[in-house]
């Protein structure tokens, strides 16, 4: 599943193909409405990606939701250019004078008034411009006590945290990932979002050492821990079933 800092760099590429540009073409039938429209923004919010209409004055802009969840993806392509996946998998296409965007296998694809509903249920974004750890950490106690690599993946906690970077956070702090959240304070917390954003923000901006955009414990079961040389396991974890990578020996876990 894409996670925020991908969303974020997907949002980005279309906003510099579509955004200020009017809408010549729209399928399928459903988005056809916004046939000459006008885009007016592009956005990621967590791992939702908006795009954004102007419908002129008094009346109540719209905004595309898509969700990628595990096989959704936007491509951006000229307008004689061939598609890399086949039409029928399209979920959605807006098409400009000079480029087409296409969404293609996306579970979640919707058009709707632009009233910020689709993503009321979400927590901060952890890559908005700033994050507010106090909000953050009421959300955190409000849930009651639960295990760090669960809640990491609560959307409705904190935005735009997915396996791979709860998995790096809690490897870099050598947390357990089943741990709970009660036995860690305030301090502890803040420290555990902040490291999460600082990870997700360099690799979002593919900056700094590799230690920051290439994952240290994740997709490298067996592998040796680059810390301590122990292998690096994996476990299912939650109700979901995600799993979660980790040092048993410099994190703690003994189950």
């Amino acid at each position: 599943m894409p996670e925020g800092d991908t969303i974020w760099r997907t949002a980005a590429a279309l906003r510099a193909r579509l955004a200020g540009r009017t809408v010549v073409r729209a399928a399928p039938a459903a988005l056809e409405r916004v046939t000459g429209l006008r885009v007016d923004a592009v956005e990621a919010e967590g791992k939702h990606l908006l795009v954004r209409f102007s419908r002129g004055e008094g009346r109540v802009p719209l905004v595309l939701h898509s969700h990628m969840r595990m096989t959704g993806s936007w491509h951006l392509y000229a307008p004689s250019e061939r598609w890399r996946r086949p039409p029928h998998r399209a979920r959605a296409v807006l098409e400009v004078e000079d480029a087409v965007a296409v969404c293609f296998d996306a579970p979640v694809v919707e058009l709707r008034a632009d009233d910020g509903a689709a993503t009321r249920h979400l927590g901060p974004d952890i890559l908005g411009a700033e994050l507010d750890l106090d909000e953050v950490l009421a959300r955190v106690r409000a849930g009651g006590d639960r295990p760090l690599g669960e809640l990491l993946l609560d959307q409705r906690v904190c935005a735009g945290i997915g396996n791979i970077w709860r998995c790096e956070s809690l490897w870099r702090l050598r947390l357990d990932p089943w741990s709970g959240s009660a036995a860690l304070d305030d301090e502890a917390l803040r420290g555990l979002y902040t490291t999460a954003r600082e990870l997700m923000l360099a690799s979002r901006d593919r900056r700094g050492p590799d230690p920051f955009h290439r994952p240290q414990v994740h997709g490298r079961t067996r592998r040796p821990c680059p810390r301590c040389a122990a292998p690096i396991r994996v476990r299912p974890q939650g109700g979901q079933r995600r799993l979660t990578y980790h040092c048993p020996s410099c994190q703690g876990v003994t189950a």
